[in-house]
């Protein structure tokens, strides 16, 4: 169960978000915090208590709060991301942190090693950490010493295709795993029981197990009826605005149990 969610608010600068889609177009700023609200509300219909972080318009990808961390059940990992324009962005999760974890387990990855978020899935006390063009070799050599320091486990996952591992894997408990594109065949997680996204969807590959229910897209039906069909409760929230600029809904969000 997750107690506790950070989200931070979308700025009015997200048009200017780094995108590999510009033919999606540019998100609508109103449009992002509507559909922002909308996904607090969702999140806390689970259960949790969520703290809601102000804009910050100095950083235009910001609303992506899951990449500036790693929040596991032992510590927090302070990220450096990948992407220039974001590696300032962690200064500011770090007071917020101090909330909810002691300071003595508070880690960070540090320069040459890179490592976003969303390249770290969670397993229980394993960690899948993708390799890709915002996470490096170094970052996950500095990650991985980080789990074992705490009695935790990781392994590295190369990507091919996606920007980060959720874009196209996510567990959502009891087993069931949730995978499109390259991750169909990936030998890593054969022992799971895996609902495959048909590639129309892919972006829906990116839906988050929350207490128990399941947050998807808006707008994928298929998927929407596969994770149903498995048992879950669904919840759908738009995220179209935040798909413009490579967002999906894990990006928006750090889900845990406080420490304090």
């Amino acid at each position: 169960m997750f107690q506790n969610v950070i989200v931070k608010q979308p700025c009015h600068r997200i048009a200017e978000g780094i995108t590999s889609s510009p033919e999606l177009g540019k998100p609508d700023y109103e449009k992002a915090l509507e559909q922002h609200c909308a996904y607090v509300k969702a999140l806390e219909k689970t259960g949790a208590k969520v703290c809601v972080l102000e804009a910050n318009d100095a950083f235009p990808d910001s609303c992506f709060v899951e990449d500036t961390a790693v929040l596991t059940s032992k510590c927090a990992i302070v990220t450096n991301p990948g992407a220039d324009s974001r590696k300032d962005e962690t200064a500011a999760i770090v007071p917020v942190l101090q909330h909810f974890f002691p300071k003595e387990v508070i880690e960070f990855i540090h320069a040459p090693g890179t490592l976003e978020g969303g390249d770290v899935m969670m397993v229980r006390n394993h960690f899948y950490v993708g390799k890709s063009s915002r996470t490096n070799a170094e970052g996950i050599r500095q990650f991985l010493d980080i789990l074992k320091k705490y009695g935790l486990s990781g392994s590295e996952v190369p990507l091919e295709h996606v920007l980060h591992l959720k874009t196209g894997v996510n567990y959502i408990e009891n087993r069931n795993i949730l995978v499109s594109g390259e991750f169909k065949n990936n030998s890593q997680f054969e022992s799971y029981q895996k609902i495959e996204i048909p590639e129309e969807e892919a972006y829906a590959a990116n839906s988050i197990w929350m207490n128990g229910t399941v947050i998807v897209p808006q707008g994928y039906p298929q998927t929407e009826q596969l994770i149903r069909d498995a048992g879950y409760p669904v919840i759908t929230v738009d995220a179209s605005e935040f798909r413009k600029i490579d967002g999906g809904l894990s990006c928006l969000s750090l889900r845990f149990t406080s420490l304090l």
